[in-house]
């Protein structure tokens, strides 16, 4: 099987799903002390967390509206650091000015425009969606700051695992000194399982190490290690932004192989 970064949603929906994800991003962190540490990313404040995603959006922003054929340099890209000072509203409307921008310029261009991307050939759609589970994670990630409570639309959930699966087995393509190639032609499997997935979405994701390329199939076929629970949970502990002892989520078999895999799946 060859990897592709095939989604399940299409490029309007992605769009909106940006708006809607970065403004439930925004309320999230609202009346929250910004220098707080958000434990799924102790190396950032929540003010680090929302410079990261507005900044995103603005680079994307900036490679769709230029249609680049090669990498946008950070320091290219008006206005990526934010507002300065540590006004929360200033801060604030930044991020929701930043996610009109990218949304705007991912409509003009509409989805199939080819643009430069990790890997060859991408149309724009590979930006929305990227840009959509961008802000879906981090939002996960100022819920665990905050304590707020995080609920996602089943099918962006599913198409997030779906993304997900998909770049951790393109890492060792891409980076052949990644510590998932580590990994591969160990004759081992990594089975999700989705407890409650919504109909006509996978509910299994097969993650196959078996030879010297990392591929996935959707199948509920046995594994050496399955990782199962409700689909929010779950994809919230396949990005480590859940402990793996999470009630609900079950581990069956190898769980050395998961912690294993966690550890590797990086990007």
């Amino acid at each position: 099987m060859t990897i592709t970064m095939t989604g399940t949603l299409d490029h309007d929906r992605y769009c909106a799903e940006i708006l809607a994800q970065t403004d439930l991003l925004r309320e999230t962190v609202r009346g929250a002390d910004l220098k707080t540490t958000v434990p799924t990313c102790p190396d950032w404040t929540i003010e680090d967390l929302l410079r990261h995603v507005g900044g995103a959006h603005r680079w994307v922003d900036t490679t769709v509206r230029t249609r680049a054929n090669e990498m946008v340099p950070f320091d290219a890209v008006p206005n990526h650091r934010g507002p300065e000072g540590d006004d929360p509203e200033a801060l604030d409307a930044w991020l929701a000015d930043g996610a009109r921008r990218v949304v705007e310029a991912l409509r003009e261009a509409g989805g199939d425009t080819l643009l430069w991307a990790w890997m060859p050939d991408q149309p724009t759609v590979f930006w929305s969606r990227r840009m959509t589970h961008e802000t879906v994670v981090h939002r996960a990630d100022a819920a665990s700051a905050t304590g707020a409570d995080f609920t996602l639309d089943p099918e962006v959930a599913a198409d997030t695992m779906e993304e997900w699966t998909q770049l951790v087995c393109l890492a060792p393509l891409l980076k052949p000194d990644h510590p998932a190639a580590r990994l591969l032609g160990t004759g081992r499997t990594f089975r999700l399982h989705a407890t409650d997935a919504p109909p006509g979405a996978p509910a299994d994701w097969l993650l196959d190490y078996t030879g010297d390329k990392a591929t996935y199939r959707h199948t509920p076929d046995p594994a050496t290690v399955t990782l199962q629970g409700p689909l929010t949970d779950l994809l919230r502990v396949y990005y480590r932004r859940l402990p793996v002892d999470t009630p609900g989520i079950e581990v069956i078999g190898d769980r050395a192989f998961l912690e294993e895999w966690l550890e590797a799946a990086k990007l």
